[in-house]
């Protein structure tokens, strides 16, 4: 053979040998039938530590990178399992390269229903330490896992003992009521406190059931986004719906965290000085009507931040950082004044 066609074939060998490495290392980038896998670190290692049932609400934006070592800590610094329904490795590498102190984070992308009853997909679940929701677009976490297997799973994953958390979609969908975003926009909270029966105004029930959030439904992005007044609006027309007072909103600030411990428990973490914003009427709006602008008087609106405690189930709130009360007039939403302790 001449040194030419030997040149060739010592190419065409590296190029192949290339190209076999170049798929090894894209499988973890594969999956099934409506799901893409991703993983980093060693999945096949043991969980240093035990595990602790825990909640995570975080309010979107930067992460609080406290709030998540809270939450690795309850997860016994083990394996992470981030489900998404967009993106791909963006969560896991910054669990793993940037906070550290898991074994391994597994991605699951999810882009049909039918992954949510995909063996792999559920074993992958089941064995998780602590699972994670990352944000996106809640309305596909609704029409992918909602009465699934999946779904199912994820209830008894903090029965087990292990931590969940989720931020901005993630965190939409983990109280016992979400606003699912389900004709494809996000309501604003002019239109929410014009008609709380609006079809914009997508609330889904009957999807998560977290302890200590029987009677909560969630909202991120909260002060940046201006949510005060959709999620009282979201408030008022359950508390019709359901035929009864008890029900409470609470919303989250970017870049902030409200971590729930197994005995109900919560603290704020915050990078910025953020809060979680805590809307508990406990009676029925003064006028709620479809077509028609809310009417809801004397709204009592509590912010738990950093120095603060919550208590639930009985929402009582410690050191709180400012307490407020808002009325809602035909629509109009403004602060009435301070009523602090």
């Amino acid at each position: 053979m001449g040194l030419r066609w030997r040149g060739t074939v010592i190419r065409i060998a590296l190029c192949l040998a290339l190209s076999c490495c170049a798929a090894a290392l894209a499988a973890p980038g594969t999956g099934g039938k409506g799901y893409r896998y991703f993983e980093i670190g060693d999945v096949k290692a043991s969980r240093p530590g035990a595990t602790q049932a825990g909640l995570m609400l975080v309010g979107g934006g930067d992460w609080p990178y406290d709030a998540f070592r809270w939450m690795i800590a309850r997860a016994g610094h083990g394996r992470i399992v981030i489900l998404r329904a967009s993106g791909t490795t963006e969560a896991q590498d910054e669990f793993f390269r940037d906070i550290g102190g898991i074994t391994a984070a597994q991605t699951l992308v999810f882009s049909d229903r039918r992954a949510a009853s995909d063996p792999k997909v559920l074993e992958i679940v089941r064995n998780a330490d602590g699972i994670f929701l990352a944000g996106g677009d809640q309305s596909n976490y609704v029409n992918y896992w909602k009465g699934t297997p999946l779904n199912r799973l994820l209830d008894e994953h903090i029965r087990a003992g292990k931590p969940i958390g989720g931020t901005s979609a993630g965190l939409a969908i983990l109280g016992a009521w979400s606003y699912g975003a389900m004709d494809g926009g996000s309501v604003v909270s002019r239109t929410a406190l014009n008609d709380p029966m609006s079809p914009e105004v997508t609330l889904v029930g009957d999807f998560l059931h977290m302890p200590y959030l029987e009677n909560v439904i969630t909202d991120s992005h909260f002060g940046k986004r201006e949510r005060l007044g959709r999620l009282i609006a979201f408030v008022a027309r359950l508390s019709q719906e359901q035929g009864r007072t008890g029900l409470a909103g609470i919303g989250v600030d970017e870049y902030t965290a409200l971590c729930i411990d197994e005995a109900g428990t919560g603290r704020v973490f915050t990078g910025n000085g953020g809060h979680a914003w805590l809307v508990r009427p406990q009676r029925q709006a003064d006028d709620f009507r479809a077509g028609r602008p809310l009417t809801f008087r004397d709204v009592p609106v509590v912010g738990i931040g950093a120095q603060s405690v919550i208590r639930l189930p009985g929402f009582q709130v410690e050191n709180p950082a400012f307490s407020m009360i808002y009325d809602v007039a035909n629509g109009s939403l403004s602060a009435k004044g301070k009523n602090l302790p």
